[in-house]
């Protein structure tokens, strides 16, 4: 009861975390922050393959492949809509009054099937949480900053905090979904190895890599192999 609880609150915690630094850096143009990013794409990419990709290849259903490649694809129709927040960027209006309904869609779409895999598996989890706090902080700077009441924007975060606790629950919940697990976390692995190396390879000027964001990144492979 207690790893369940763990499993949807820490989410959640990672939201609100970003949101704190969203108030005190400027994630645009702060070294640690990027530093940090590239730390979360380093682990998350790292678990992707340790110990998801062998986890729905040793089943033996078969099309594996074409669902991780769907998952992909569908990370690319998201980050279409988003601007690319899932891996640091975000390139809305920031005066705009409007509701960013379209953020606010691929956002949760993202964050529901992150949260499937997410049962029992503590190394992805923090991997999704360490993930989730830059990409909240980068959303936060900019829903601060735009036009919206303050309301509105208490919601956008909600909601958007609540969608990997989310498909966590839909996952021991549902026995459909259960039963397609498989598919599902390939989908999931797509999604994981698009956001991931993407922001290994644009989030430093110019695609260089210096020595701090170098002994992050191993840092990040390091800690997801032997944790």
């Amino acid at each position: 009861m207690l790893t369940d609880l763990y499993i949807y609150l820490l989410p959640i915690l990672a939201v609100i975390l970003g949101y704190i630094i969203s108030l005190f850096l400027k994630p645009g143009s702060s070294s640690g922050f990027k530093l940090l990013l590239a730390f979360s794409g380093a682990y998350l990419l790292a678990v992707t393959v340790l110990e998801l990709l062998p986890e729905v290849y040793s089943s033996p259903d078969t099309g594996i492949g074409i669902f991780i490649l769907l998952g992909l694809l569908l990370q690319i129709v998201l980050e279409f809509l988003s601007k690319g927040v899932e891996h640091g960027h975000l390139h809305f209006r920031d005066d705009s009054t409007s509701f960013p309904m379209l953020l606010l869609i691929s956002l949760s779409l993202h964050s529901l099937f992150e949260g499937f895999p997410l049962d029992k598996d503590n190394h992805l989890l923090h991997g999704v949480v360490v993930h989730k706090i830059p990409v909240a902080a980068i959303l936060s700077v900019f829903l601060v900053q735009s036009k919206l009441s303050r309301t509105k924007v208490f919601l956008f975060l909600a909601f958007f905090a609540l969608m990997t606790p989310l498909g966590s629950w839909l996952k021991n919940s549902v026995p459909v979904i259960a039963q397609y697990s498989a598919y599902i976390n390939a989908v999931v692995i797509g999604i994981f190895l698009h956001v991931s190396t993407t922001i290994l390879f644009e989030s430093s000027k110019n695609h260089s890599f210096n020595a701090s964001k170098l002994g992050v990144i191993i840092l990040g492979v390091l800690l997801a192999y032997f944790i």
